[in-house]
């Protein structure tokens, strides 16, 4: 008995907003450490959006991730460890300026993203695909045919398709501003709740 009043005493101390702080601080400490240290291969955060919480990642070429709770953010971060490094720390002090822009943008105060950027998830058509949807300006939208024809290569829709499915940087690289030739708003990332939402967003600017 007294084993398990000491364990939930243990529990309590550790639950108090003393001890959270004092975590919180180790946490920073270690962040600062291994980030002066170059120990860190790829900074995560999350925030939270008016779409959900959103996983945020970093290398130090820019941002490499955007991610929705929909995709499970522990599974996206166990593929980015396995994908890019597995020196992988919760820093969001790396992520200051993204959660910034992505905040500025869901209140209307930002139209473009201004972010050093992190393709290296993404290959060959797919990353060429997604380098030119920041060319389709903020409220207006194209067709997958457009794009295809945009990026030079008119006979590829079902493949610009799946570069945007696969866009590994969704909102700051708005692949949800592509649509179907008919106008319906094919498939997104983040589900079609979430495109719907963004570009609403973006028509009521």
């Amino acid at each position: 008995m007294s084993g398990t009043r000491t364990g939930d005493n243990v529990i309590a101390m550790l639950s108090t907003p003393g001890d959270t702080a004092i975590l919180e601080r180790l946490h920073r400490r270690l962040e600062n450490e291994a980030d002066s240290a170059g120990l860190v291969d790829v900074a995560y955060t999350t925030v939270d959006s008016p779409l959900g919480s959103l996983l945020l990642a970093a290398t130090p070429k820019g941002l490499v991730r955007v991610a929705y709770a929909s995709e499970d953010h522990d599974r996206v971060l166990d593929t980015l460890g396995h994908k890019l490094s597995p020196r992988i720390l919760r820093a969001p002090s790396r992520l200051d300026a993204a959660a910034r822009e992505l905040d500025e943008y869901f209140t209307r105060r930002r139209k473009t993203f201004d972010l050093p950027l992190d393709l290296s998830l993404s290959h060959g058509f797919r990353r060429t695909v997604q380098q030119h949807l920041p060319e389709i300006a903020y409220g207006q939208t194209r067709s997958y045919r457009q794009v295809a024809e945009l990026v030079g290569n008119p006979k590829a829709v079902r493949a610009v398709g799946t570069a945007c499915a696969t866009n590994p940087l969704p909102v700051v690289i708005p692949c949800h501003r592509v649509l179907r030739t008919d106008g319906t708003l094919g498939g997104y990332i983040g589900g079609l709740d979430a495109k719907t939402a963004l570009l609403d967003l973006e028509a009521a600017a």
